[in-house]
């Protein structure tokens, strides 16, 4: 399967969009523009954690997933190393994605409540999920010269995401290079919960920011499920779309 394939939603606009986000999965998937993460995400992939040592590791730049006529974009900070960058798939085979495939089941963007693999069936509605930086960086830390090179992936990702009009932003490294595209100087405190507007971000009008839902925000209770839907229900809203 290449990266292409790995797009998934139900695109209701017709074949334009879904083949323009093709060609820029297969250029993520491709990137090589950053010698240090180049190296950490192929180490990682040869070198494994135990429990999946039998599995291919996917290896490369990670691809945004979802409805590409989605009205609400979720913006993370990059693929976890034995997570996103085993699986090809945003937020997919590790806890952070199990917490956040979850609330997105209960607040109505996807059809199952768990992301395992590529091609279990998982789909989502009316929801992109993408990220800042798309290859994992050690220690889940990009430099900004990395996250710098991987911003024209994003920026042409919103700019093809035309029925987006809310952007959720998965911890403040989001929030920060959404704020960038946006234009907004100063950028009011991130917090959870935190809602700005954006009026110079495409068809993005607001920004919503949520803590990031890694295993230290959501073990400790700084996220709790209650918090994340509370978010995930906010955006719906703020998109004009249905209840859940």
């Amino acid at each position: 399967m290449n990266a292409a394939q790995r797009v998934g939603g139900n695109d209701r606009d017709g074949g334009v969009r879904r083949e323009a986000l093709r060609v820029l999965s297969d250029e993520v998937a491709q990137c090589r523009l950053c010698p240090r993460l180049v190296a950490w995400r192929e180490e990682t992939a040869t070198v494994k954690r135990a429990a999946f040592a039998d599995e291919d590791y996917w290896g490369r730049g990670v691809p945004g997933f979802g409805d590409p006529a989605g009205a609400v974009v979720l913006v993370g900070l990059a693929p976890a190393a034995h997570g996103a960058n085993r699986t090809g798939r945003m937020f997919t085979g590790d806890r952070s994605g199990d917490f956040l495939y979850s609330a997105l089941h209960r607040c109505g963007f996807a059809n199952q409540p768990t992301s395992v693999r590529s091609g279990d069936g998982l789909a989502l509605r009316d929801a992109y999920i993408t990220a800042a930086v798309r290859c994992a960086p050690p220690a889940n830390k990009p430099t900004p010269a990395e996250r710098d090179t991987c911003r024209p992936f994003l920026e042409r990702e919103l700019a093809l995401l035309s029925n987006a009009r809310v952007a959720v932003a998965l911890g403040a490294f989001a929030y920060g290079v959404l704020c960038g595209f946006a234009g907004i100087r100063p950028r009011p405190r991130f917090g959870h919960g935190t809602t700005v507007k954006a009026p110079s971000l495409g068809s993005i009008s607001h920004i919503v920011c949520s803590f990031h839902p890694s295993q230290q925000n959501t073990f400790t209770g700084r996220l709790t499920p209650e918090m994340a839907d509370t978010v995930l229900l906010h955006a719906r809203r703020l998109a004009n779309l249905p209840p859940a």
